[in-house]
């Protein structure tokens, strides 16, 4: 392998000239490259060129514009063929760096080491012969441009490889085409890899179209104004139970979409900005009937010429997402144990019953009731049976109520039943019969209740007083009992 280098307008390498090297250049009588050591140095003629140049060197000159840095990587045998074609380059305005070697085992050698914007190689040459040859040597140097610098009698066999586009190829006899062939492989080059680039930005953005339109957490579709559905989504499908786009345009499911999105035909010359769909709750039938409810957001469709042209929307399934709210929010206002109202929510019942009683004049009662011996239940039968019990209560409370009244548990054993425009006498009427309900229940532990009977605003003033005027009868009812069970005792 030699070296060779070439600075701006003057050749380094100088081969076969006086005063290029320390040695001279070795040749047969056909004019081959045998060997030849180049000098590191520049000789005195290259120097006085090169410092012509930059004496006469502007910036701004339209010749500097046309500068262009060039690393070649030259396959040839022979030293003047180089010498023309670094000559030619340099009237083209290149600023070459060069290297040459003379095998096919020397070039994959020089292309592991240094990178090259081409490579020009000599055509036919005792290195490669054929298509094969031609294929392995492209192989080689892969990626990088390859020119051939060919006989009248190479040329003609290897235009019929150059038809793929893998090579090129310059005629030793119009070296004068080589800067314009250089420049028609690197822009060629430049074209493949902005393709590449392309290629690879086009993948990656259908990719995330395809990422988006299949999203299972979207249903994604578009209409036109009227609402018609255009295109739909495999995830919108499956939300909402079919098969196909064609079982979904059957149905006519779309039919109402843009009203329920509450939308209407854009003026003219509006933007798809400003055509913003406000995300939107709605509920959606599925095709077994059961309910969708889903979030919709999107925005308008204009057409290439700028005309409005529907819809694109995006529907997010909220069904499991609002049904664990409703579960969290019946754990934060009910009793656990028994799926009764809890504490907090009977006394939001009794505020709001107090505020109506106010605006209607019409009274409301209250029914305080404590499980009997739930004490002596839990210690004789266990703890389960004792929950056993409670749930037992709150049944038979809820089967004596109506849609209106509220049944409750206040904490431990004491339940409470708000009784909406009901008097004091009416729901006494209602405490006997839960009485009488839990009286006739067969299961074991028996069960009974202590009750306590207040009505508002005859009773009390406000929640405070009406749940205490509530327990005090409910005490008074208990004392009751305990005297009577003493007195049949003592007898």
């Amino acid at each position: 392998m030699f070296k060779m280098e070439q600075t701006t307008f003057s050749c380094r390498h100088m081969l076969g000239r006086k005063g290029s090297a320390s040695k001279s250049t070795t040749r047969n009588r056909k004019g081959q490259l045998g060997w030849l050591w180049v000098r590191p140095a520049m000789s005195i003629l290259a120097q006085n060129e090169f410092q012509s140049v930059q004496r006469s060197f502007r910036p701004q000159s339209a010749a500097a514009h046309r500068r262009r840095p060039l690393s070649v990587l030259f396959v040839h045998r022979d030293a003047d063929v180089v010498d023309s074609c670094l000559e030619e380059l340099k009237k083209a305005q290149f600023i070459v760096n060069s290297d040459f070697v003379l095998t096919l085992a020397q070039c994959t050698q020089q292309l592991r080491s240094q990178s090259y914007d081409v490579v020009v190689a000599e055509y036919p040459s005792p290195s490669w012969k054929g298509p094969q040859a031609l294929q392995l040597l492209h192989q080689t140097v892969q990626q990088i441009p390859l020119l051939f610098l060919t006989t009248p009698m190479g040329s003609e066999s290897i235009a019929k490889l150059t038809a793929d586009g893998a090579f090129d190829y310059v005629e030793q006899q119009h070296l004068a085409q080589l800067p314009m062939a250089v420049r028609r492989v690197l822009n060629e080059k430049k074209l493949r890899a902005e393709l590449e680039e392309a290629g690879k930005a086009l993948r990656h953005s259908q990719s995330l179209y395809r990422a988006l339109v299949e999203n299972p957490a979207c249903g994604i579709c578009r209409c036109d104004a009227q609402g018609k559905l255009l295109d739909v989504n495999k995830a919108l499908l499956t939300m909402l139970g079919y098969e196909s786009k064609e079982e979904l345009l059957a149905a006519s499911w779309a039919s109402g979409i843009v009203a329920d999105l509450g939308q209407g035909k854009p003026l003219a010359g509006t933007s798809p900005e400003s055509v913003q769909i406000e995300p939107v709750e709605i509920d959606w039938n599925r095709k077994n009937g059961t309910v969708l409810k889903a979030r919709l957001s999107g925005q308008g469709i204009f057409d290439e010429r700028g005309d409005f042209a529907g819809y694109e929307i995006i529907a997010v399934d909220i069904t499991e997402q609002r049904a664990l709210e409703n579960h969290l929010r019946r754990q934060a206002s009910n009793d656990s144990l028994t799926g009764l109202a809890n504490h907090r929510r009977l006394f939001d019942v009794l505020q709001a019953e107090i505020r109506r009683s106010k605006r209607t004049e019409r009274e409301f009662s209250l029914l305080l009731l404590d499980l009997d011996g739930l004490k002596v239940i839990n210690d004789r039968f266990g703890h389960l049976a004792g929950d056993r019990a409670l749930c037992r209560l709150a049944q038979s409370l809820t089967e004596c109520c109506r849609s209106i009244d509220t049944a409750a548990r206040q904490g431990g054993d004491e339940f409470a039943v708000v009784l909406p425009e009901t008097g004091a006498a009416a729901a006494t009427l209602v405490a006997r019969r839960i009485c009488e309900l839990l009286a006739k229940d067969s299961e074991e532990p028996a069960l009974s209740v202590s009750v306590g009977v207040a009505s508002y605003p005859k009773d009390a003033e406000n929640v405070g007083t009406l749940l205490y005027a509530a327990d005090r009868l409910l005490y008074e009812m208990k004392e009751q009992r305990s005297k009577a069970t003493g007195a049949c005792q003592n007898t």
